[in-house]
């Protein structure tokens, strides 16, 4: 083994994922918890596995989005209730980014929502308990629903050459999906749903397996399709999500937050016909105008590590808000990342002190985010 996992787990309490015993095989050093799960993180320099997820193609083991699955007569009608997006606009067969949000338009989750059929939704989680708050919802809810956490564990295929990948695995007809459809099918004999989505900004796909026994095969077909393309496992790219503007779940966004403050108003569709948990707060929001926004910012001189706190953001010596996620590109040469601040202070150009453990005070300026490929054209090709 190439990481003592009693470092991270005492016991049987953390779940291992279908792909586990491969990301040993192939030399995760470093695990954390996601979703009650042990999640491989790196198998070698962060900055070796960004510049091979640019240049190449990356397998990532993400069975740590465990998925919340609602069915049920009245299924639409309870999913549409969890979000301010409005799924009459999701086909069967397609997918899309939402946000979950509480009464006071907090922030619950910013799972990708996969619509099965009329009535039958997945959520891929990032890292919080939506089983638990959908089931609270459903108990008061008066729908017919089921809600289940269904045997289904997906890996990412990253990179520019993953196209090439999922051709070599599927077919051409895959190749032809859109962005953010899928479509469900078999790999010699594995069930699996395969979706035109990602957490890299670079072009991907997620395959689901819906057998957890059938882990190590699907893991190993995957590797044998991209051995041409010098495919690799990594870890998930926080350099190449904080370029891409990709926000981290309990990192840049909270409960605390509401869907304004984390400035992703756009999944807010503010026509929508039916209700949703905290539309009335978020009309609130939207009519008054929110006092914090998290806003891009470059933090001036030498490369620093990638954040494990929050650093304070001061404003003429006085404390104002916090990074939430700060990383150095090798692309870009200089260190990027987010910001809670008051919206006075997130005016582009505005100067501010960031406090970073074991360096000390650095500049940072307000700049304009996604900080790579705004329009997100890449993802797309």
């Amino acid at each position: 083994m190439t990481f003592d996992m009693r470092l991270v787990q005492r016991g049987a309490r953390l779940r291992r994922t279908p792909f586990f015993a491969a990301t040993q095989r192939y030399g995760a050093r470093a695990y954390t918890v996601y979703n009650h799960m042990l999640f491989p993180i790196n198998y070698a320099d962060l900055e070796e596995e960004y510049w091979h997820l640019i240049r190449h193609v990356t397998l990532w083991d993400v069975a740590v989005e465990r998925q919340v699955e609602i069915t049920g007569p009245d299924a639409f009608a309870f999913t549409n209730l969890l979000t301010p997006r409005d799924l009459t606009r999701c086909a069967v067969g397609q997918g899309k980014y939402v946000v979950i949000t509480a009464e006071d338009g907090g922030v619950i989750n910013d799972p990708v929502l996969l619509r099965l059929g009329e009535n039958h939704f997945w959520l891929a989680l990032a890292d919080s308990d939506v089983l638990l708050w959908a089931r609270g919802v459903a108990r008061h809810a008066g729908l017919r629903v089921t809600i289940t956490e269904p045997d289904v564990s997906p890996l990412q295929v990253q990179g520019p050459k993953a196209k090439e990948v999922v051709r070599t695995l599927f077919g051409e007809g895959v190749t032809k999906l859109k962005y953010y459809w899928f479509l469900e099918t078999s790999l010699d004999g594995i069930p699996v749903v395969v979706t035109r989505t990602g957490w890299s900004g670079e072009v991907g796909y997620e395959i689901y397996l819906r057998d957890g026994s059938r882990g190590d095969d699907l893991w190993e077909r995957v590797m044998a399709a991209g051995k041409p393309h010098r495919i690799r496992p990594t870890g998930p790219s926080d350099i190449r999500r904080v370029e891409a503007g990709i926000l981290n779940w309990g990192a840049d966004m909270s409960m605390a937050d509401n869907v304004y403050e984390a400035g992703l108003e756009w999944l807010i569709d503010v026509d929508k016909p039916a209700d949703y948990i905290g539309r009335e707060a978020l009309q609130r929001v939207r009519s008054d105008g929110v006092t914090r926004k998290l806003a891009g910012i470059e933090i001036a001189g030498d490369p620093v590590p990638f954040n494990e706190t929050k650093w304070p953001v001061s404003v003429s010596g006085g404390v104002v808000g916090q990074v939430t996620s700060a990383v150095w590109s090798p692309r870009l040469t200089r260190n990027i990342g987010y910001a809670m601040l008051p919206i006075a202070h997130t005016a582009l150009g505005t100067t501010l002190q960031v406090d970073i453990p074991d360096i000390g005070m650095r500049q940072a300026t307000v700049v304009t985010k996604p900080f790579v490929d705004p329009t997100k054209e890449i993802p797309k090709t």
